[in-house]
């Protein structure tokens, strides 16, 4: 065996170390309290290696894991919110572990705690956290991107289940993406570029959490031999593990494509190029909307204005992001100097808003 092997090998068997260990105690990895039996099989079978990733130890709990959602999954958005009924001066939110919508929930939790309203904040996938809204498990939404999240939404906005409320972010991006060098040292530019190439990236597409429509996209594109990508694979782990990995990868100068998205930090520690899709395979992304349960504004139409009216800048959502995931700054601080430092941008949030007391909202905010 040739030392380049050698090299290889060690470098490969250090990814799946990674995805041992580190990811897991990462939310998203296997994160079976949220997804279902038929939304890990699929990924699963998309390639032998899927499991072979795993140590047999950690296989063999991966495998019980499976068994256990299957089970479990059917009762989740009942149990998600069973201490958190809703009702009036209440909002349940739907969250999944991404720095800007931890950020922005905190922020409105925090609000509405000063008006005398109360927030609860859920973790659940895309598809569960839409299904939660469309039954009533759920009230509001800050994350919904669109149209990216369409294949999760779409039944449920032409049903009227759920309702869009408003757009929080525009222009944002999501798509797969590689480091502008392997764009310029490759030729790597668009989607259509990738399977000549693919002993460059060993054939394969780092994703992020089980169950998000982005993963979903590219396994479609495989599953439909879209671009020749039909013999690729895609590596589902975690967001904070997928983003470790670019950067070994990109500290090495090393080709590596994997789901990028604007507004985040990896936009400002990479020089990154979205890949052109001549096929329209990838629905994209470009904005960010709040979507609510049918009847949620009915019963709070105060707090479903406040919702409504929230408008964030990228700049601000990736500085965020910036502070929770490279700084470490937990939430809960970077939310309150934030509201501290910027009354008069809540206080727009609030026009027309009142407190549970009936009084005016943007008075509150000091």
């Amino acid at each position: 065996m040739t030392s380049a092997t050698n090299r290889r090998t060690a470098e490969k068997q250090s990814w799946k170390q990674g995805f041992e260990v580190g990811p897991q105690q990462e939310k998203g990895f296997f994160d079976f309290h949220d997804e279902s039996f038929s939304a890990i099989f699929p990924a699963a079978s998309t390639s032998e290696r899927f499991f072979m990733r795993f140590r047999p130890r950690v296989l063999i709990v991966a495998l019980i894991a499976v068994v256990t959602a299957a089970t479990s999954a059917a009762c989740t958005l009942q149990q998600g919110f069973q201490d958190n009924k809703s009702g009036e001066n209440v909002v349940r939110l739907v969250q999944q572990p991404w720095e800007d919508l931890i950020v922005e929930n905190e922020i409105v939790s925090q609000v509405l705690s000063k008006l005398g309203y109360r927030a609860h904040v859920q973790e659940l996938s895309v598809p569960l956290g839409a299904q939660a809204l469309a039954d009533g498990q759920a009230d509001a939404y800050l994350g919904n991107w669109w149209p990216s999240q369409q294949s999760a939404y779409q039944q449920y906005l032409d049903s009227g289940q759920v309702e869009v409320a408003g757009t929080m972010v525009t222009g944002a991006q999501y798509a797969p993406v590689v480091p502008d060098y392997v764009a310029q040292e490759y030729g790597i530019r668009s989607l259509a570029d990738l399977d000549a190439k693919a002993h460059l990236f060993d054939n394969e597409i780092l994703g992020i959490e089980q169950g998000t429509p982005g993963n979903q996209y590219i396994l479609d594109a495989i599953r439909d031999d879209s671009y020749g990508l039909g013999d690729w694979n895609l590596v589902q782990s975690s967001t904070a593990a997928m983003l470790s990995e670019v950067q070994r990868r990109a500290g090495e100068r090393k080709p590596v494509v994997f789901l990028g998205w604007s507004p985040h930090w990896m936009n400002v520690e990479w020089d990154l190029h979205y890949l052109d899709d001549p096929q329209d395979v990838w629905p994209g992304s470009g904005e960010i909307r709040v979507v609510f349960n049918e009847d949620f504004a009915g019963k709070n139409p105060d707090i479903a204005k406040f919702l409504s009216q929230i408008r964030i800048d990228r700049d601000t959502a990736s500085d965020w992001i910036f502070r929770l995931s490279k700084e470490k700054d937990p939430a809960p601080q970077i939310a309150s100097e934030w509201i501290r430092a910027h009354p008069d941008e809540v206080r727009k949030w609030l026009r027309g808003v009142r407190t549970a007391d009936g009084e005016p909202a943007p008075a509150a905010i000091s």
